[in-house]
């Protein structure tokens, strides 16, 4: 019976998938510019859990509400700026306009990273300091997930009426999406190229700070053993407060970029989907990679949007994490797989 009742259900979701092979060629080269853009945003949000993984080896459920929380620091900025959420685009000039969206991000970073930061302080550092087994930490990361998020849903509205709430935000557009050349039929507007190079530029940043600098010398000392690292003068703490921070303020970055791309997602949950991606980017990468973690990224961003093409916009989401599986059970480490705790010191 239940058997019958299984193959009815999958008969029934099989006749709903549209295989649109035809609109998945003639679109795409168009998908892959929209994929890579959506791509490059999760690949920023992944470097978060990527690099607490790689010193912690926990993984930070809550980076999802530090990004929906740079998303509404973004929002207060423009506001307190003198705009008017109206859905309107905002059109003064390019000069204004790079002024306005870089104070934005600059305070949507701070709004991140000081989330991150306190958050790493409040849950997270009294659990170290008891010698809670991982699964606390796991437990208590989906946890302030859930905290953070009402408290937008419910407090925030108290205390700044008007933000947060059920509803998303009304929008605020600093740029509207105008042609700037086409490739292959296929449009690139200034809106996808702001977004890929603002990320690859953020990662490659970053990549350099981890790499060729002294804390992240520090960082990967701590990732490949704590102890040793603690001997040798490293403080573990500060280096764990600082990978937070930094997580935090790529994730900042990220909320910006968003919501160039979607003026409409800010809201209390905005970041719950979008985190549960770009987490599995950075697995899908190798989970504490970074160049993993833009890898990862990209082809998730690309993928699915080739699969809402082929099977339906309803199975986006089913793509992104079918992907994952399918790599995972071949790669199970991830497609680069090295960790920071390998990386050489």
């Amino acid at each position: 019976m239940i058997a019958t009742s299984l193959a009815a259900s999958a008969t029934l979701y099989a006749g709903n998938i549209d295989f649109n092979i035809e609109g998945l060629t003639t679109s795409f080269w168009q998908l892959t510019i929209d994929g890579l853009s959506y791509g490059a945003i999760y690949a920023l949000v992944a470097i978060g859990y990527t690099l607490v993984y790689g010193v912690l080896r926990l993984i930070n459920f809550a980076h999802s509400e530090v990004f929906m929380l740079g998303m509404f620091g973004q929002y207060v900025a423009l506001e307190l700026l003198g705009f008017t959420p109206s859905g309107n685009a905002y059109n003064e000039g390019v000069v204004m306009t790079v002024v306005f969206l870089g104070l934005a991000m600059l305070f949507g970073m701070a709004v991140s990273g000081g989330a991150a930061v306190g958050l790493e302080r409040v849950a997270y550092r009294p659990l170290r300091k008891r010698g809670a087994k991982p699964l606390t930490f796991l437990i208590t990361a989906i946890g302030m997930s859930f905290v953070l998020q009402e408290f937008v849903h419910y407090v925030l509205p108290e205390i700044w009426p008007g933000l947060g709430g059920t509803n998303a935000q009304q929008p605020i557009k600093l740029v509207q999406p105008v042609e700037v050349f086409s490739i292959f039929g296929a449009s690139v507007s200034n809106v996808t190229i702001v977004i890929i190079v603002a990320a690859l530029l953020l990662t490659l940043i970053t990549d350099m700070i981890i790499n060729r600098t002294k804390f992240g010398r520090g960082i990967r000392a701590v990732a490949q053993d704590p102890d040793t690292a603690t001997l040798m003068g490293i403080s573990r703490e500060r280096v764990i407060m600082l990978t937070f921070l930094l997580g935090g303020i790529l994730a900042g970055a990220a909320a910006l970029l968003y919501t160039l791309k979607i003026p409409s997602g800010i809201i209390f949950n905005g970041g719950f989907i979008l985190g549960i991606k770009a987490f599995s980017a950075a697995v899908l990468g190798g989970i504490g990679n970074l160049r993993g973690a833009l890898l990862g990224g990209l082809l998730l961003g690309v993928m699915e949007n080739y699969g809402q093409v082929l099977f339906g916009t309803e199975w986006r989401d089913v793509v992104a994490f079918v992907l994952l599986v399918v790599v995972l059970m071949f790669r199970p480490t991830g497609i680069l797989g090295e960790s920071l705790g390998r990386a050489r010191v």
